[in-house]
């Protein structure tokens, strides 16, 4: 049976959607648009659809606005047929039905993250745990125990062993060959680094060793040391050791490719830091490019690091790029359109509705409900009574005739402030949320069934409406007792 989609819709965005699915070029018999009867799409409700759509639907599959809040398996299991959230904007559109109306799926990857833990000689054992804890849920694999030059770790093996009991895989990473012995035999997964002179540190233990090169930069000692973990049985990773920006970065970059061409089954490791942390610039970029050459080399772990201040999403970062290359590359594609949360500051399509299409909406607009939008052009804010738009939101202000209206003042301000900071940025502004950040910060948790619970602004609102009844109800039961001097007591005392 051929797929029929069916689009779900109020009156506001029936036209633009309809335009939109007719430029996309879908055969006029794979879909249709529905109208539900209310005017703002993103409000319909699962008994608004029961009591106005009858079953059984002419549709394989029904597509809601990207910002319905119901229970999709309930109005699934009512009507028969798969109900789905489609994009929050119809500028998004297209793009998801390329993918055939399904999100991306960046659940699958193949390099491990190896996440360290610096300074750890410092850090007492439970808060070891709680970074641990913390890395793993960010994206880590491995918990990399970062040992410190000529600072005693008398917990070392403690710390390994406690890890290993709550499931962790685990790394000791140091330039002391005792420690890293020691690292080993209490139960490490891995230690770094060790080349073709100490691969005795691990004789005795299952560990898998980190190789690098005796010498700095000398890629035949590692490879030296690769054929002698082999003929000695040993697992092991190899590292040439990638180099900062102007101390060796480019060249640092060929020994790994000329690794992979001479040793096409050797597991590679890369070290992520010596540019995530050592380049003033935002890691999200960079760690994406670094993650793209991980994909083109079949290298399958990195190893990350976090000091600086500004690398502070860096386990996040890694894990989303892992993701992006992996899709990208199975689909032979360019890691475009995925989406991923790796653009935190711009977007690609930052304005939904171009300033006429806004102008259209506002004059469709029959109540007193202020909406924002960003566009090109400036901020727009509309109601029935007008449309304002200026670049500067403060320009705005003294049009809106709020003065005396505290808590409608102060939601306006912060979501006008929100709307010009995506829109000098390039992002996607939407009324009533929070900005998005991609990886770069936590998304807040929400509720995908419900519609959110009323706000603080709107609560006051309501509250100040309820004073004024109050107060005018007083007034005309005052003048119906002939105005006496005596008043009701004062409700909420």
């Amino acid at each position: 049976m051929a797929e029929k989609l069916l689009f779900l819709t109020g009156h506001l965005a029936e036209a633009r959607l309809s335009g939109t699915l007719a430029d996309v070029g879908l055969a006029e018999d794979s879909y249709a648009v529905r109208n539900v009867g209310i005017k703002v799409a993103a409000l319909m409700t699962e008994k608004i659809l029961k009591n106005r759509l009858e079953a059984p639907l002419d549709a394989t599959r029904v597509i809601l606005p990207g910002r319905v809040r119901m229970d999709l398996k309930s109005v699934s299991d009512h009507f028969g047929v798969p109900f789905v959230l489609g994009p929050e904007e119809i500028i998004d559109l297209p793009q998801y039905l390329g993918r055939g109306g399904k999100p991306p799926d960046l659940s699958r990857y193949d390099i491990n993250i190896f996440a360290e833990i610096v300074e750890a000689p410092e850090v007492p054992l439970g808060k070891l745990l709680e970074r641990a804890h913390r890395h793993k849920a960010a994206g880590a694999d491995v918990i990399d125990i970062g040992c410190r030059p000529d600072v005693p770790f008398p917990h070392l093996e403690v710390a390994v062993k406690a890890m290993k009991a709550e499931g962790f895989k685990v790394s000791v990473d140091s330039g002391d060959m005792d420690e890293l012995r020691r690292g080993a035999q209490a139960g490490a997964d891995f230690v770094l680094s060790l080349d073709e002179d100490n691969l005795d540190v691990v004789a005795g233990t299952t560990c898998v060793p980190v190789l690098v090169p005796k010498e700095h930069g000398d890629l035949n000692s590692l490879i030296r040391a690769i054929e002698k973990a082999k003929a000695l049985g040993i697992a092991h990773l190899a590292d040439p050791v990638l180099d900062p920006i102007h101390f060796g970065f480019m060249a640092s970059l060929e020994r790994y490719a000329e690794l992979r061409r001479r040793c096409p089954d050797v597991e590679i490791l890369m070290g992520t830091g010596n540019l995530t942390e050592l380049t003033e610039a935002d890691s999200q970029g960079l760690t994406a490019m670094l993650l793209g050459i991980c994909s083109e080399l079949n290298i399958r772990n990195v190893l990350i690091v976090q000091v600086s201040p500004h690398t502070i999403r860096t386990v996040e970062e890694h894990d989303a790029a892992r993701r992006l290359m992996f899709r990208a590359r199975e689909d032979n594609s360019l890691p475009k359109g995925y989406g991923g949360g790796l653009l935190s500051l711009h977007e690609l399509r930052p304005f939904p509705q171009s300033p006429d299409e806004i102008a259209e909406a506002a004059a469709a607009i029959r109540d007193s409900n202020f909406r924002i939008e960003a566009a090109e052009d400036g901020v727009h804010i509309y109601n029935r009574v007008g449309h304002h738009v200026d670049v500067d939101p403060f320009e705005l202000f003294g049009k809106l005739g709020v003065e005396d209206d505290g808590s409608h003042a102060f939601y306006l301000g912060y979501e006008l402030a929100k709307a010009q900071i995506a829109r000098s940025l390039g992002k996607r502004y939407t009324q009533d949320r929070p900005l998005e950040w991609g990886v770069a910060a936590d998304k807040p948790d929400e509720d995908m069934v419900h519609h959110a619970p009323e706000g603080a602004t709107l609560r006051a609102a309501r509250e100040k409406a309820e004073r004024e009844r109050e107060k005018s109800s007083g007034t005309i039961e005052e003048k119906k007792i002939g105005g006496s001097a005596s008043k009701p007591p004062h409700k909420g005392t």
